[in-house]
């Protein structure tokens, strides 16, 4: 096949395949170069978004289309044979489906950038998880096609193929199901979000700031400063206490006083828990209430409620408000209860 297109093409020929790749080349560089610049300058002054599309799409032209476009014109000067010209046109067709890969996964980013770059701050967490796996399943979704279609222009039966691996896949899909499940896991997680990155959460008796979600696992940062690291199959099937959607934050405590602390001090009481409160700021009370007679104290409980979630703004709260009760009650001559027993003896006193 070489031997006739080595005897069937005259050095003129070739003169004419060289010049004409070389012009093609160099034709298609300038004109990249002059429509990129131009391009460039104008999405530089304006507010729409195609011509930045177009600028990111010329810059995802590979020159491996540009050189092999070039060849492929240079073939129709020479005088090829049938199965040479036929393999030619397959090639050139392969380098087409291939830059239309680069082009489409270049427009899939810049949607998905564009899609996902603007809104709340808050939600930060949750956009960048979400492009993530989106990315991933676009790009693998994209060239799997990009290879059925070479596979086809290079001549192969690909329905026959698909089927032939039926039951290999099957063997396949029960081989690596636990990476499966992980998988649509991770797509449940991502359309679901039961979490987002940025989120403090607590699975069983584990917590911490979730820092990355993947396709198979989810890491989290503990308080203690390590990362742990779970499976996110095993992680949707535990039960997921999410801290940070928590608008406000319920606080519950109780104290109790010596028993014999008057009865009209102890209805007192619930008063100046409240005004201990309601004191403070971001708060809303809620109630305080004589719960019930303990071993050694009367006790009371308080319910009040935090109107912000984060947990030190909780703390400072319940600090302030323990303090206020201290200043109250030695105000009052109300001493708190401490775990205390009295022993009473009948008839003589032991020595």
């Amino acid at each position: 096949m070489f031997r006739q297109l080595l005897t069937n093409t005259s050095p003129q020929d070739w003169l004419f395949a060289v010049l004409a790749a070389t012009a093609f080349v160099v034709s298609l560089m300038l004109a990249r170069k002059v429509v990129l610049h131009r391009l460039t300058h104008i999405a530089k002054n304006t507010d729409t978004w195609v011509d930045d599309l177009l600028v990111d799409i010329l810059l995802s032209t590979r020159i491996l289309l540009v050189a092999g476009t070039s060849l492929y014109v240079a073939t129709h000067f020479l005088a090829l044979p049938a199965a040479m010209g036929k393999l030619a046109d397959r090639a050139f067709i392969c380098l087409l489906i291939l830059q239309t890969g680069f082009w489409v996964n270049r427009g899939f980013a810049f949607w998905l950038n564009r899609r996902f770059s603007n809104g709340d701050a808050a939600d930060e967490g949750a956009r960048a998880m979400t492009r993530s796996l989106l990315s991933f399943l676009g790009r693998v979704v994209l060239w799997v096609v990009v290879a059925l279609l070479l596979l086809d222009n290079m001549g192969l039966n690909v329905t026959a193929l698909v089927a032939s691996l039926g039951i290999g896949g099957i063997a396949v899909a029960l081989a690596v199901q636990s990476i499966l499940g992980d998988l649509f896991a991770s797509l449940s997680i991502a359309i679901d979000q039961p979490f987002v990155i940025g989120d403090f959460i607590i699975i069983d008796d584990l917590m911490g700031t979730v820092e990355h979600v993947g396709l198979k696992t989810t890491r989290i940062r503990s308080l203690g400063g390590e990362q742990i690291i779970f499976s996110n199959n095993d992680l949707l099937k535990s039960r997921i206490r999410n801290y940070k959607r928590m608008q406000e934050r319920r606080a519950v405590f109780s104290f109790g006083v010596t028993y014999d602390t008057p009865a009209a001090t102890l209805e007192l009481i619930p008063q100046l828990v409240r005004q201990a409160i309601e004191t403070q700021d971001k708060v809303r009370f809620d109630r305080a209430h004589f719960k019930n007679f303990g071993a050694s104290s009367l006790d009371y409980e308080v319910v009040y409620y935090v109107l912000e979630p984060d947990y030190n703004v909780y703390m400072n709260t319940q600090q302030a408000v323990n303090l206020r009760l201290v200043k109250l009650f030695t105000e009052h001559n109300i001493a708190f209860a401490f775990p205390t027993q009295t022993l009473h003896f009948v008839g003589k006193i032991p020595p």
